[in-house]
């Protein structure tokens, strides 16, 4: 007993020394190459801002439609701005969405705060990446009166958040080759997400090239180019939106 009285301090110390430990390791994500830190750049097509959230503009234009993103787990919010940049650009309004601790699980409730700072858009499509699309399925399932759309990029819902009887426009984009979001856990998804859902699979895409940040623990190398992979996932987050839209998007 004496023994231990001695020694009090080393839990909290232990503890310490953990949360310490997290706190580096979350606040070191993956960085943003050089083409997404160049998409941060406004221009006369997009208006860029950067704080509290990355908002991409269509210039001259008043969209109605927008497309809320979460990030991958520690990976930049910066790295998903070449995408949201070429969305913007097509007449939508695109929101990445910076996360505590660079983690959505910390935080998946985010996304109302941008939906009631825009109040002109009258359909919005949340999504993300990996762990950033979990936390998008389960905004979507809590918040069904907000969202029309959700977009899901190497990503699937938790068990606990079951959208198959939802009327949400769905679309999940996966590469046949991410060693992480493999194709036996985008098939396991299935049961979870509406009849209607989009299947898109990107034929050679990997877990990395949804962003621009480089290569990734645990992922597979790609066969496709990163530009490659980049065109196929925009082209299928812009088809939802267009659906969502109706024709107003092809005014």
């Amino acid at each position: 007993m004496k023994i231990l009285k001695r020694l009090w301090w080393v839990i909290p110390l232990f503890v310490l020394v953990a949360v310490a430990a997290f706190v580096v390791w979350a606040y070191t994500p993956a960085a943003p190459m050089p083409e997404a830190l160049a998409a941060l750049q406004p221009d006369a097509q997009v208006s860029v801002e950067t704080d509290p959230w990355l908002v991409f503009h269509p210039a001259g234009e008043v969209p109605t439609t927008g497309f809320i993103l979460y990030p991958g787990g520690r990976v930049d919010a910066r790295a998903y701005a070449p995408a949201a940049r070429a969305i913007a650009a097509e007449g939508y309004l695109a929101v990445i969405v910076p996360m505590p601790f660079n983690l959505a699980v910390f935080s998946p409730g985010r996304a109302a705060e941008v939906i009631a700072a825009y109040p002109g858009i009258e359909q919005w499509a949340i999504g993300g990446h990996s762990l950033g699309g979990a936390m998008a399925a389960n905004f979507a399932r809590q918040n069904a009166d907000r969202v029309n759309g959700l977009v899901l990029w190497a990503a699937y819902p938790a068990g606990s958040d079951d959208l198959s009887a939802s009327d949400l426009a769905v679309v999940s984009i996966y590469g046949t080759l991410d060693g992480l979001a493999t194709l036996d856990k985008i098939d396991a998804s299935r049961p979870l997400l509406p009849a209607d859902t989009r299947w898109v699979d990107v034929e050679g895409g990997n877990h990395a090239q949804f962003g621009w940040y480089g290569p990734q623990s645990g992922d597979n190398p790609a066969t496709i180019s990163r530009e490659d992979q980049q065109d196929q996932v925009i082209d299928a987050t812009l088809d939802l939106l267009a659906r969502l839209a109706g024709p107003r998007a092809q005014d």
